[in-house]
């Protein structure tokens, strides 16, 4: 068996490996090891506060199902000449957001497809509307996806609508689209969007622009280790030159209602060996996010030994993936159980990773349940898992 002690004993400290050395500690590293090695990773830069895991109250606002993208991984969208497209109405957007605050969220991800008819002003007349309403809600939406498709139904340059809808009420760009970023598997799920490169020169701009990002990636639709490692060597090169990632954060393809019929999923341990060499090799991105909700909570738990820092969010509404057959949910209470059990201290955060509430003595949890995640409110019938959260219908 190779010795990977002096690599990871490198990456462990800080220091840089390379993707050469990252793919090879992905593909036979052995797993307690890679774990033990990002986990000191993890601790050596939050030391003082490596005590602390984080999650977040959030609801994703999906503005419409219309999409001419047409991914296909995706169990979201319905084409636009569809009988089964929806918009949701600013009425209905403001009510959602007004469910946010009442239940203690501080973070909206306006989410949905490309529209064919929706510019730039679309997205700056509905940021206006909810940051009045709502100042108080981060908007953390949209990605380079977006920008590029709004871009070209206005006829402005990326640059010109990253400044409108930063100026309107954008905070911060949630990493939406990344999916694949090397060419070949991105061209197979999402033949339609713009090139990984596109991708990350767009996010560059944004973050030139101080507009920053989280990054994402998707397991799971058929690429190779290989090309995983290389989607994480494109994060790190741009995050060389910008330092405009806050987070990295992978997720797992979701099997049901779309064309790729889940014959490609991404195992448990491949998710957990990549969150563990994504510590290790993006020495550059501050947070690395465990996802429960695609993976599982006892999974996303696990995620905080292999270097994780971050359990993400108690999500409010989220239909995207749950169209795709995620159906885990959680409340605030048992994610703050998650991360006590695991050995940590949970902290709620803001969208920057600022501790806005820590839950240093399990006397003083909350008691209540109601920031519940959701069952999702256009996938799955019955709607919503809480009472409180009244489902409109769709316009």
């Amino acid at each position: 068996m190779r010795d990977y002690a002096a690599v990871l004993d490198r990456a462990a400290a800080g220091g840089r490996i390379t993707p050469e050395e990252a793919l090879d500690l992905y593909r036979s590293a052995p797993l307690h090891a890679l774990g033990s090695a990002a986990d000191a990773a993890r601790r050596l830069r939050y030391a003082g506060t490596e005590h602390i895991a984080t999650y977040i109250i959030e609801r994703n606002i999906n503005y419409t199902n219309s999409c001419v993208t047409a991914c296909k991984f995706c169990a979201f969208y319905a084409a636009p000449q569809s009988d089964k497209v929806w918009t949701r109405d600013i009425a209905d957007i403001l009510r959602r957001c007004a469910e946010t605050v009442e239940l203690g969220g501080t973070q909206i991800m306006f989410q949905g497809g490309h529209h064919p008819d929706y510019g730039v002003e679309y997205y700056e007349e509905h940021f206006a509307a909810i940051k009045k309403a709502y100042p108080q809600l981060v908007i953390h939406s949209l990605g380079a996806s977006e920008i590029e498709h709004m871009s070209r139904i206005s006829g402005v340059t990326a640059e010109e609508a990253i400044k409108r809808i930063h100026a309107a009420g954008l905070d911060s760009f949630a990493g939406a689209g990344a999916e694949l970023l090397p060419a070949r598997p991105r061209t197979a799920i999402a033949p339609l969007k713009e090139s990984g490169e596109r991708w990350l020169e767009i996010m560059e701009i944004a973050h030139n622009l101080g507009v920053e990002s989280t990054s994402t990636m998707l397991m799971g639709t058929g690429e190779t280790n290989a090309e995983r490692i290389e989607h994480l060597r494109m994060i790190r090169d741009v995050q060389d030159r910008t330092g405009g990632f806050r987070a990295f954060i992978p997720y797992t393809y979701q099997p049901e209602n779309n064309k790729l019929k889940g014959q490609t999923q991404a195992t448990i341990f491949e998710y957990l060996r990549l969150i563990a060499v994504a510590r290790l090799f993006l020495d550059n991105v501050a947070h690395i996010q465990g996802s429960w909700l695609t993976v599982g909570k006892e999974v996303g738990q696990l995620s905080l030994h292999y270097g994780a820092d971050d359990l993400g969010s108690i999500m409010l509404e989220e239909n995207v993936v749950s169209s795709a057959g995620a159906k885990h949910r959680s409340n605030r209470m048992e994610i703050i159980q998650l991360i006590r059990s695991a050995g940590r201290v949970p902290a709620q955060r803001a969208t920057t990773y600022e501790h806005l509430v820590v839950h240093d003595d399990p006397a003083d949890d909350p008691v209540n349940d109601h920031a519940v995640s959701h069952l999702s409110s256009t996938a799955i019938e019955g709607g919503t898992a809480h009472p409180e959260l009244k489902l409109l219908a769709a316009n």
